[in-house]
């Protein structure tokens, strides 16, 4: 895809104000973090239902209530995962009583579904449980490398070493360090593929190249391990692989919500973002890369 100034700029400055806000949510505090994605979450899954309603024609006869009730169960989990990031609700508020919550909201959800089809409609079920998985869990995780619960204990001078040494940072630097690497593959991508991309990708998105697409993975790769190296002195194989791990992932992240807007036949999955689309098409590669980022941290980064 040729580089294109106006696409570009207009792309530029959204994205400027996108980053402000969300790192005014990120650093502010743990109710900024925590309120700027349970926005996103709802943004995420009113898109995701509209896509759905769109491929099937089933999805498209669920009840408002039962819509909302899975959606708000899904949220429970962000919340749970929290803990001790939120002051004042951790203490006030038993943790089990999210798990309760969500169970009561999916049982409410198959009720109005059950009423309203009078059977049980498994497409429907499947398509609803996916969205737990694809929104509702990776933002939940996000939350819980957020709180800084896993590096707690952290000792050495590996990565979870700086961060227990330099204290609050514990919680929002693993976050940053996938939030940049997730925008910085994207950007890199878009410029590489712009002036030297040659190879299609995917069938799924015809604009994006191979060599877009290795660029932007090996940039930013490299240029969120030498900012974290030079700002918290991390060890360079420790956020080297969370990088690698965050920008693959991610990519595959973004093919799969192109490969969600071609059967629905959409061009973008909103439009609250001029340039980038919908909430999906800008968290897209974030909902699938942070599970996986999530799981490095908790196998080989503690």
């Amino acid at each position: 895809m040729p580089f294109n100034p106006a696409v570009f700029k207009t792309r530029a400055l959204t994205a400027v104000v996108f980053v402000a806000v969300m790192l005014i949510g990120l650093l502010w505090s743990g109710w900024s973090f925590f309120l700027l994605f349970s926005v996103i979450h709802f943004g995420c899954w009113h898109e995701y239902v509209r896509l759905m309603d769109a491929t099937h024609a089933s999805c498209a006869r669920v009840p408002r209530p039962a819509r909302l009730l899975v959606m708000a169960a899904g949220w429970t989990a962000m919340p749970y995962a929290a803990g001790r990031l939120l002051p004042g609700l951790y203490e006030s508020v038993d943790g089990l009583v999210w798990p309760v919550l969500g169970s009561l909201y999916l049982a409410s959800a198959l009720i109005f579904m059950l009423l309203r089809a009078g059977t049980f409609d498994r497409r429907v079920a499947t398509v609803y449980g996916a969205g737990l998985a694809y929104i509702s869990l990776p933002w939940a995780l996000l939350m819980h490398l957020r709180s800084g619960a896993i590096w707690s204990e952290a000792d050495g001078d590996g990565f979870a070493g700086a961060l227990d040494r330099i204290g609050h940072m514990a919680g929002y630097a693993m976050p940053l360090v996938i939030i940049a690497t997730i925008w910085l593959n994207d950007t890199m991508a878009y410029l590489v593929g712009s002036f030297i991309g040659r190879t299609p990708l995917s069938p799924v998105s015809p604009k994006k190249t191979v060599e877009g697409t290795v660029g932007g993975i090996l940039l930013s790769v490299v240029l969120v391990t030498l900012g974290a190296r030079l700002w918290i002195g991390a060890a360079p194989s420790a956020i080297g692989s969370v990088a690698a791990v965050t920008a693959v992932a991610g990519t595959f992240g973004d093919l799969l919500e192109s490969k969600l807007k071609r059967k629905a036949g959409v061009k973008d999955s909103g439009h609250f973002m001029p340039g980038h689309g919908g909430f999906l098409d800008r968290f897209d590669s974030l909902l699938v890369a942070t599970p996986f980022a999530w799981i490095l941290c908790i196998l080989f980064l503690r």
